[in-house]
């Protein structure tokens, strides 16, 4: 009898490990959208996830069937070091084919029903 040998994963168990922690503890503004967009299964037959590894990265939401990413800054990304890291990490997204939403945590407490519209108009639901 054979062994049984599975491939393995192309993701780093260390990434999928911190993801894990990081799903435990989401920000209030990231608890908000996620339980939104568990709803777009149901209602528009696209499956989300949430702190998903991609490549290098764990993403705070992806649809990877609409190949978009979804992310919530906080203050710490308005500074000048932080928006360079997110400016080539969302160019990696693209080579890969992906599009990056951003939303402030202030975009998601001002205006929360304004960010889910324009992630139905990005997946093409209005």
């Amino acid at each position: 009898m054979g062994v049984l040998v599975l491939a393995p994963t192309a993701i780093d168990p260390a990434a999928i490990k911190r993801a894990r922690v990081l799903r435990r503890n989401m920000t209030e503004g990231e608890r908000k959208l996620w339980s939104e967009l568990k709803e777009f299964r149901r209602l528009y037959g696209l499956h989300a996830r949430k702190q998903a590894p991609i490549g290098p990265y764990i993403v705070d939401f992806v649809l990877h069937e609409k190949n978009l990413v979804i992310e919530v800054d906080g203050e710490h990304h308005l500074t000048p070091e932080r928006m360079e890291k997110d400016r080539m990490r969302d160019a990696w997204f693209g080579r890969q084919d992906y599009r990056v939403l951003r939303f402030s945590t202030g975009d998601l407490a001002n205006s929360f029903d304004g960010c889910i519209e324009e992630i139905l108009r990005e997946v093409g639901v209005m």
